[in-house]
């Protein structure tokens, strides 16, 4: 993980056109006149080759063209100066010149220390590359090589859009000689701060799978799935929630294999928390990228609300179209969820499917309890499955709630009005998905990263 930057472009892409160099300062020993910088400097140079921290330039990975940004760690630790930061700025300005996506191959201490604070400040012009590299429209994916530290991890790191570790990798905002020991990628990745953690032979590949499925999106709003359980409407309300409350009942995780050829996922909500009972991702499908976020059937917490809301946002600002798929017999309300915030997590699910500029195409598989569930579907663009029902709350609940002894629940089930048909004569639902006909050919999904 920590071998030269040229090495780790050669795995990874088929052809590399570096970009011309901006010269040196003419300041002797840097900015603030530290002694002995220069030498420090032509060590590094004769050492690696290299006239700086950072190799860029444009770049072929699978057949898309993408401009590479990669950190010589050999080169004082691969630390960021004031020349590493125009470099940066060279490389995401041609970026969005050529329209292209930008990946951060990262194995950095942080700033310079020779440097001082001129040297802290690159970290705002990085920043400012990567707000107008999102206003275009653009992705960017960082790979967190050994270490990902400091400003390094804190702006091109952690300010990706997608975040691939190599395992094995030190990653935090504290290197292990400012807060022993180092933060691993693995633990990056239980927090929700990391979406991957692959094995360097897997690098190449996995690069090639992301940037194909981020600059390739469906011309067209997601298709509804078919619906893959039971044929028939359920008879009764009751009947319903019997239905989608079923333990064999088909879920997410098979509406996924059926609905994409392959696909990868997005992990966490970038502020510490992940859900496994929440599914997010890009998939492939007919020749095009269509984004999902999935309920697997358990009450979503705050973090999987924020983690869906960020992938809506971000296939909506990369022109993606999405596919949710709701099953939730509610939002998490315990302690714990009110502590991490749940209702604000609900509304910022609510504000992004609202914000979307492109149509989110929403099927309802199983449990649809209250708002929990509500803030996954897309208003006017809903369908239900024959095992699915969708209620202001659960039909226990609103017997509690309307002081009903619990021989009633049934009778208030019937009165809620919960069933798939009922769904669509309401105008909740467009209409009940079809089938999966007996002769249909299953999807290949033996390449899809399983979350």
């Amino acid at each position: 993980m920590r071998e030269p930057a040229r090495a780790v472009i050669s795995q990874v892409a088929t052809s590399f056109t570096e970009l011309p160099d901006q010269g040196e300062s003419s300041a002797v020993d840097g900015p603030l006149g530290w002694p002995g910088y220069d030498e420090a400097l032509a060590r590094a140079r004769d050492r690696t080759g290299e006239g700086e921290s950072v190799v860029c330039g444009v770049a072929d990975i699978g057949g898309v063209t993408a401009v590479l940004v990669a950190f010589e760690f050999g080169f004082l630790g691969g630390s960021l100066g004031t020349r590493t930061g125009r470099r940066i700025e060279q490389a995401f300005t041609r970026a969005r010149e050529l329209a292209v996506p930008v990946v951060s191959l990262i194995a950095t201490g942080g700033s310079r220390m020779q440097e001082g604070t001129p040297a802290l400040t690159q970290l705002q012009r990085v920043a400012r590359q990567l707000a107008l590299t999102r206003a275009a429209g653009l992705p960017h994916i960082a790979v967190l090589r050994d270490p990902a530290t400091g400003g390094g991890w804190a702006t091109l790191g952690a300010g990706a859009d997608v975040i691939i570790g190599l395992d094995g990798a030190q990653v935090g905002f504290a290197g292990s000689r400012v807060r022993p020991p180092g933060y691993t990628v693995a633990e990056q990745l239980a927090a929700g701060q990391v979406d991957q953690v692959v094995s360097h032979p897997e690098l190449k590949d996995r690069l090639a799978r992301w940037l194909r499925l981020l600059t390739t999106p469906s011309a067209a709003p997601a298709v509804v799935p078919v619906a893959l359980g039971s044929a028939t409407l359920p008879e009764t309300g009751w009947d319903a929630v019997r239905r989608a409350r079923a333990p064999h009942r088909p879920r997410a995780q098979a509406y996924l294999d059926e609905c994409f050829d392959w696909r990868e996922p997005i992990n966490g909500d970038r502020g510490g928390g992940v859900d496994p009972g929440v599914l997010c991702g890009f998939g492939h499908r007919d020749g095009g990228t269509v984004a999902y976020a999935a309920q697997c059937g358990t009450a979503t917490r705050p973090a999987g609300f924020r983690t869906a809301a960020r992938l809506v946002r971000l296939a909506d600002r990369l022109g993606i179209p999405v596919l949710t798929l709701v099953d939730t017999p509610g939002a998490a309300n315990d302690p714990e969820a009110e502590r991490a915030g749940a209702g604000a997590a609900i509304a910022e699910m609510f504000a992004a499917i609202a914000s979307a500029t492109l149509p989110v195409t929403t099927m309802l598989i199983g449990e649809g309890g209250s708002g929990g569930a509500l803030a996954f579907a897309a208003p006017g663009r809903m369908w239900v499955t024959p095992d699915s029902y969708f209620a202001v709350i659960s039909p226990e609940a609103a017997a509690a709630i309307l002081k009903q002894p619990p021989s009633e629940v049934r009778a208030t089930t019937e009165r809620l009005r919960l069933r798939p048909q009922d769904l669509v004569e309401l105008g909740v639902a467009r209409g009940i998905a079809e089938r999966a006909t007996l002769d249909r050919q299953p999807r290949d999904t033996t390449g899809s990263a399983r979350q």
